[in-house]
């Protein structure tokens, strides 16, 4: 938080204009983002149709539930939210909205059925700058352990995710240096009241050994909604290390750690 109105802000600004039933909703390119296809995906969830997570993004995933809505109800099956869409979705909505979402359980389910080890899984490791020397020591220690892994040396986050999920990566793993910060603090995907659960977790065991092998303060773990975890179709976390001294000087001891807490997620991805 910075107190500066940048682009992610006025994009935040401008997507929570926009409410359930206002416009047209379907798969185009660039993805239609905002509060009302949030509203959508949740609607969808709650009556059974996997619209992936909660993200406000209108993807395939989003499209895909929504067509079969409305097949199911007679409608043309067309993939487009216009009037009569909202109408059905309005009208057959259950009484009791607050179960737990389709898209969490399916998460959780995904994750406990994968391999318990890294043998085969392609991890994605990005950051913006400054990092390169932890990245390249990262991607040694995870291909010693048996990964594949794609290195994303990139300033734009939103890159770096679509270069991820074009990979078809099993986790990504965001590290961003704080030059001036004394600190460790590991960011998730939370938003439109969803939390990813593989994400979540790896942020957990990121902060139970990444601060120690810094000898910095535990900031601790929170709930995000930036690009490199909201844009990510897989679990994700973005790391802030700092200051940039302690980071050079501790390097390997970093690499290590975070090669641990990665090794210690696929082996119990929910917990």
């Amino acid at each position: 938080m910075d107190g500066i109105c940048g682009s992610q802000t006025w994009s935040a600004i401008v997507e929570a204009g926009h409410h359930f039933g206002d416009r047209y909703l379907y798969r185009k390119a660039p993805m239609i983002r905002g509060d009302d296809v949030a509203d959508l995906q949740r609607r969808l969830d709650i009556l059974g149709f996997d619209a992936g997570r909660v993200d406000g993004i209108f993807g395939d995933q989003t499209a895909v539930a929504l067509i079969d809505f409305q097949r199911n109800v007679g409608l043309a099956s067309d993939g487009i939210l216009g009037p009569a869409t909202v109408a059905e979705l309005l009208r057959v909505q259950p009484l009791q909205t607050e179960r737990e979402l389709v898209a969490l359980v399916r998460d959780r389910e995904r994750l406990r059925s994968g391999s318990p080890t890294l043998t085969g899984k392609l991890i994605a490791i990005t950051e913006g700058g400054g990092l390169g020397a932890v990245v390249s020591a990262i991607t040694r220690r995870l291909t010693q352990a048996g990964a594949r892994v794609l290195a994303l040396q990139d300033p734009s986050t939103s890159r770096s995710a679509a270069a991820a999920n074009s990979a078809s990566a099993s986790a990504c793993v965001g590290l961003q240096l704080e030059p001036d910060q004394h600190h460790c603090v590991t960011a998730y995907y939370a938003g439109y009241r969803y939390e990813s659960p593989g994400g979540k977790r790896l942020a957990q065991l990121v902060q139970e050994i990444v601060p120690q092998a810094l000898n910095v303060p535990d900031a601790g773990v929170r709930g995000m909604s930036i690009p490199i975890l909201r844009e990510t179709r897989m679990p994700a976390i973005l790391c802030e290390i700092g200051p940039a001294a302690v980071v050079v000087e501790r390097g390997a001891e970093v690499a290590m750690a975070l090669t641990q807490a990665v090794i210690d997620w696929v082996a119990s991805p929910c917990g």
